[in-house]
C-alpha cells in the first residue's frame, strides 16, 4: 500500500468537488515561506511521502506557526526526516473535528465511517459505519449513531455545524470510493467544519 501522490489527491478533490483547506506541496522554503504570507499565519506544515501513512509519529507536522522565524526553523526541520518528498504548508483551521473514512472490504466492498475526529476517533472509537452506496436518509442516520453528535448540534451557546454541508461531504465520499476502485483506504482525520463550512484539513488516500 501506498500514499497517492499530493498532485494526484487535489485531481480528486476537483473531480469530487471535495472541499479542502488550502494547501499546496514544496521542496524549497523560499517557494514555501512566499505561498505562507499568501495565505496568512498562522500555518502547519506537514511533510509528504508515500512510503510515509502516519507523519504524526516520527513528528512531522508543525502547527500554529505563526511568523517567518518559526516557518524557517520547522521547514528545516522537517526536511531532515527521511524520504520525505516534500513538505505541505496549509492555512490553519479552526472549528469542530471530525473524522471520515473508508476502507475497502473483500466482502462488502467500501465502507463509510464517520465521527469526532482528532485524538477523539482513537481514544472514544465512538463512529458509526455504512456500507456503500449511502443515500441521504442513511447519511443522515450515521451522522445522529455517534454519541457525540450533542457536540456537532452545539452545546451551550455554540453554533451546530453545517449538517446539510456534512451529508453532502459524506455522499461525495460514497460516490468516490464507488468509482475510484483503485482506493483502498480513505482517511480524512481532521475535517474543521463551523456553522457554514467543512473543510478537509489533513487527508490520506493508499492505494
Amino acid at each position: 500500500m501506498a500514499l497517492l501522490s499530493f498532485s494526484e489527491t487535489k485531481k480528486l478533490f476537483l473531480k469530487y468537488k471535495l472541499p479542502v483547506l488550502r494547501a499546496e506541496l514544496f521542496q524549497f522554503e523560499k517557494k514555501a515561506l512566499s505561498f505562507a504570507k499568501k495565505i496568512g499565519f498562522p500555518v502547519v506544515l506537514k511533510i509528504w511521502s508515500s512510503n510515509i501513512l502516519h507523519r504524526t509519529d516520527i513528528g512531522g507536522v508543525r502547527v500554529g506557526i505563526n511568523n517567518e522565524k518559526d516557518f524557517k526553523k520547522a521547514f528545516f526541520d522537517l526536511q531532515k526526516i527521511k524520504n520525505v518528498e516534500g513538505i505541505m504548508v496549509q492555512k490553519m483551521g479552526y472549528g469542530k473535528q471530525l473524522f471520515l473514512g473508508m476502507k475497502r472490504d473483500a466482502q462488502f466492498g467500501p465502507v463509510i465511517a464517520f465521527g469526532l475526529g482528532g485524538i477523539f476517533v482513537e481514544v472514544l472509537k465512538d463512529v458509526s459505519f455504512r456500507i456503500c452506496p449511502i443515500s441521504r436518509i442513511e447519511a443522515q442516520k450515521m451522522i445522529r449513531e455517534i454519541k457525540g453528535f450533542p457536540i456537532l448540534k452545539g452545546q451551550r451557546g455554540q453554533d451546530s455545524i453545517n449538517m446539510e454541508t456534512l451529508i453532502d461531504l459524506i455522499l461525495k465520499i460514497s460516490k468516490l470510493s464507488l468509482k475510484e476502485k483503485q482506493i483502498k483506504e480513505i482517511d480524512f482525520n481532521p475535517a474543521i467544519a463551523d456553522k457554514k463550512r467543512i473543510l478537509l484539513a489533513d487527508f490520506k488516500i493508499i492505494i
